[in-house]
């Protein structure tokens, strides 16, 4: 892993994308042939070395199914006891070093890294060049990524609900992953998307109270204690493993009774909530559409009367195939974090969420909760604290093909322009999708004549202009050209 470096951000090592800018598909070249045949080669040939033992338990456990019950449950549990340790923390490592799914440091690219809306310059090693964008961008971008803060497994904490719960090791990482971009939210919202935390005491007083928040107590506002309890209505359960959907309505379902019991001036939740889904909510609610009434309805709300709009965080959970992510959407999901809005990706490998934060190329970097670590009382006017469990400098990165097709993406609007600019890039990413967008955006809900040409509103709301239906497809999709039948929630 290359040497990491600590420094003050200099605007000239970064760069922002601009709202002038044309919007340019990430990855689209990228690609080396024959690269990913000799990697599918090697993945299949130690996948199976791993997975021989499972089979072999579950085949002699099914063909005993008529026999004996005691032996079938006891065959059973060995099986579940093999896998727990073969699915365990110290082992899962094992298994990504050697399968190659898991890689730590920058790699050899000088392609262009963007973290969180942030573009960074990568210089060639050994380059001679003087320009401090390319020489000095590998240690800006370490400094970003290293102050993101990072949620983990905990164990030590008072028991959740009436279980006997004291620790979410092996089924909480889906919701720090969730507390992770919401913190990322919060920051921006609170801090700026430039702030980098201090290596020197005291800290900052809303950093400390943001970390407050995220503390794993009831007396914490977001806690998984209270994130549990909030998810009742979506299975959410202490012990069992939530996908992305759930967690979306599970956050919206928090900040509304926040909001139901707080003063607005109080509220830890400072911005409205939008789970953007599609015509019919649930799982089969059909292709996202962000609807700019819809929006706009819900800071009315938030603000109680009081505004015409407000700070809103996205959410916008999404199912981008069977068994692994469209092709098509690699691209696309890459581009998202070109958004001076983005706020990264819920989502990771198969059963095991993480935070992605970044990309270069085809690959992302994440923040992995999947770490143990002791409870730490953080208390927001404890300027001292030692803090250096909720961050870290170990760059992690995995293939954008290699994550579940089970995600949610996330955006931070902090007013009505930045909505605008939002929603003027997501309608462009979507004229450059092929007929397959991640989402669309429409002015409001019984606008639905749509699909491959859009025409902006003066509220910054793409119209579509054609046959198809911008909502949702109806009997009449057949005749619309490259129809997407991955995208179901």
């Amino acid at each position: 892993m290359k040497s990491l470096h600590e420094g003050t951000l200099n605007p000239k090592h970064c760069c922002k994308t601009d709202s002038s800018s044309p919007i340019r598909v990430l990855g689209s070249d990228c690609s080396e042939p024959g690269s990913s045949d000799t990697k599918n080669s090697k993945t299949s040939l130690w996948s199976g070395f791993f997975l021989s033992p499972f089979s072999i338990f579950e085949t002699h456990s099914e063909s005993k199914g008529c026999g004996k019950k005691g032996f079938s449950g006891r065959s059973n549990g060995w099986t579940q006891a093999v896998k727990r340790v073969m699915n365990g923390g110290s082992m899962r490592r094992i298994q990504e070093r050697l399968l190659g799914l898991n890689k730590t440091g920058i790699s050899s690219s000088t392609s262009d890294i963007w973290l969180l809306g942030v573009c960074y310059k990568i210089s060639q090693e050994g380059s001679s060049s003087s320009d401090p964008v390319s020489c000095d961008g590998e240690a800006a971008f370490i400094e970003d990524f290293s102050s993101r803060i990072l949620l983990t497994y905990r164990k030590g904490f008072d028991a959740i609900g009436n279980s006997k719960y004291t620790s979410d090791v092996n089924w909480g990482c889906m919701l720090r992953s969730s507390q992770m971009l919401v913190a990322q939210a919060l920051i921006v919202h609170q801090l700026g998307r430039s702030w980098r935390k201090s290596s020197h005491k005291p800290l900052d007083k809303e950093y400390m109270e943001i970390l407050h928040l995220f503390g794993d107590s009831e007396a914490s506002a977001f806690s998984i204690h209270n994130l549990l309890q909030a998810g009742n209505g979506y299975d959410l359960a202490a012990g069992s493993w939530v996908g992305p959907y759930a967690m979306c309505r599970t956050w919206e379902s928090l900040a509304r009774c926040e909001r139901e019991a707080m003063e607005h001036e109080h509220q830890s939740f400072p911005m409205a909530i939008y789970v953007v889904s599609g015509d019919e909510d649930g799982e089969r609610g059909g292709a996202p559409v962000v609807c700019i009434e819809d929006a706009s309805k819900l800071c009315f709300e938030f603000s109680k009367g009081q505004a015409n709009w407000t700070p809103i965080l996205l959410l916008v959970p999404l199912v981008l195939g069977l068994d692994k992510v469209n092709p098509r959407y690699i691209p696309l999901l890459g581009t998202t974090f070109t958004f001076p809005q983005s706020l990264g990706i819920l989502g990771g490998r198969p059963g095991a969420s993480t935070y992605i934060v970044g990309v270069q190329d085809e690959e992302a970097f994440y923040l992995d909760p999947h770490e143990v670590q002791l409870v730490v009382d953080v208390k927001g006017d404890n300027l001292e604290t030692d803090t250096s469990s909720y961050h870290t400098n170990i760059l992690r990165r995995v293939p954008l093909d290699s994550i579940d097709p089970s995600l949610a993406i996330g955006f931070y609007c902090k007013d009505k322009d930045d909505f605008d600019d939002f929603c003027n890039r997501a309608s462009k990413l979507a004229d450059l999708s092929k007929g397959a967008p991640l989402f669309t955006v429409t002015q409001a809900r019984n606008i639905s004549k749509a699909s491959g040409n859009y025409e902006m509103s003066s509220d910054g709301g793409r119209i579509q202009q054609d046959g198809c239906s911008d909502v949702m497809p109806g009997n009449d999709a057949e005749d619309c050209t490259q129809e997407d039948d991955w995208q179901l929630l």
